[in-house]
């Protein structure tokens, strides 16, 4: 198993052409993530997994989806996160499990996915899995097919509202009597936290000084 991945031109999906500098956001936030030194964590002790983070444009505005896990699943009942699960054999190169797992979760079909790059990857503190997550750029509006087992609601939050310093805070909360960081977001009513809010931290980061005003 690798953690390469295909990383296609920007050609593949139309990147909008109207409005304020939109185009050149993604352009700028694809060189920035193909640019970066991604930091990989090998550790045979525990499980791999991988998540996609999708980017899409709504309403003159980029978003990012989420789904809400239901309470039935396995792992993290409940939480807000985004697409993904375990490495499979079959899965071949990581991308493919994020990639297979947003298919198998949301209906995401993988050729509507344009690869941006990756982030370093970030443990779970719960359930032993080391997440390897990879920002694709979506079509909007989309036939979403939620599967009903594992995605309780799919949540389109505009990059924007997260970039507001008051949705977010930090903390240390212990597990197994080890001292681990939290980051949470706050978007009404709900929160962001654990892994994904690791995962959304990194990428906020880069997007806000990719991004054009």
């Amino acid at each position: 198993m690798t953690s390469s991945y295909f990383n296609p031109s920007l050609g593949s999906l139309p990147l909008p052409v109207s409005g304020a500098n939109i185009k050149t956001v993604i352009e700028n936030l694809s060189n920035a993530l193909r640019e970066r030194q991604i930091l990989h964590i090998k550790d045979t002790n525990l499980r791999i997994s991988a998540v996609l983070v999708p980017v899409f444009l709504k309403k003159g505005q980029y978003h990012l989806l989420f789904i809400q896990r239901t309470e039935r699943v396995k792992y993290h009942k409940g939480q807000i996160s985004f697409p993904g699960g375990a490495y499979e054999k079959n899965d071949g190169l990581i991308l493919n499990t994020a990639l297979r797992e947003a298919e198998e979760e949301i209906g995401l079909i993988p050729k509507d996915v344009q690869i941006l790059g990756e982030l370093d990857d970030v443990l779970t503190a719960t359930s032993n899995y080391i997440i390897s997550p990879f920002v694709g750029l979506i079509l909007y509006p989309y036939d979403f097919r939620p599967d009903k087992w594992e995605t309780e609601e799919l949540l389109e939050i505009p990059i924007a509202d997260l970039q507001d310093k008051t949705c977010f805070s930090e903390g240390v909360t212990e597990y197994n009597g080890v001292e681990v960081e939290t980051y949470f977001y706050r978007h009404g009513e709900r929160s962001i936290w654990g892994a994904t809010a690791k995962i959304l931290k990194q990428f906020l980061e880069i997007y806000s000084i990719t991004s054009v005003p």
